[in-house]
């Protein structure tokens, strides 16, 4: 069965990294994957959305993603002037880098939220100069509250793909992994 995530995030922040590391964890996995951004205008801070398919077979569809089984959100303050929610299955997840509490976020019921403080996490290992970079931070978090893929292999693909300071992004990875809620 195809799963279907969409990423929201702002320019710098590395959705773009994040739907091309997942992909390259779900691969690492046997899954036929697809990785792909969508810009608005393009430049640092702008929302944008990224997109990532994964099949146990060959994936045909080249198209945006408009019904997600998962929505990651990098940037809380998205939720206020993007509706991150959009089209999202029912039964579906949306994980937000947060340190709100899951009962003061409005959202519908018919799909599950989890919160994990990925900048908190993000900054205390280094990542990112000025703001943190919470795309390593958010796919460990991914990892744990879908089962869909091993932390491991999430692991392995920032090893492989990082520029920068790996061992902060996987230590990253590891720690939102653990306190996701």
């Amino acid at each position: 069965m195809m799963i279907e995530i969409r990423i929201h995030g702002r320019g710098g922040q590395g959705a773009v990294v994040a739907s091309e590391l997942l992909a390259s964890a779900f691969a690492r996995e046997g899954k036929f994957v697809q990785a792909f951004p969508s810009f608005g205008p393009e430049r640092r801070s702008a929302p944008l959305a990224s997109y990532m398919r994964a099949d146990d077979k060959p994936i045909r569809l080249r198209c945006e993603i408009y019904k997600p089984d998962y929505v990651l959100v990098l940037d809380p303050s998205l939720i206020s002037c993007v509706n991150v929610s959009s089209g999202i299955k029912e039964g579906g997840w949306i994980i937000i880098n947060g340190r709100k509490t899951l009962r003061s976020l409005k959202f519908d019921h018919k799909y599950q939220i989890a919160l994990v403080d990925a900048s908190a996490i993000a900054a205390s290992h280094g990542l990112g100069r000025t703001s943190p970079i919470v795309n390593t931070a958010i796919l460990g978090a991914f990892a744990k509250v879908t089962g869909l893929v091993k932390i491991d292999s999430v692991i392995e693909s920032i090893r492989e793909s990082a520029t920068n300071n790996v061992e902060g992004n996987i230590a990253a990875a590891r720690e939102s992994y653990k306190q996701a809620r």
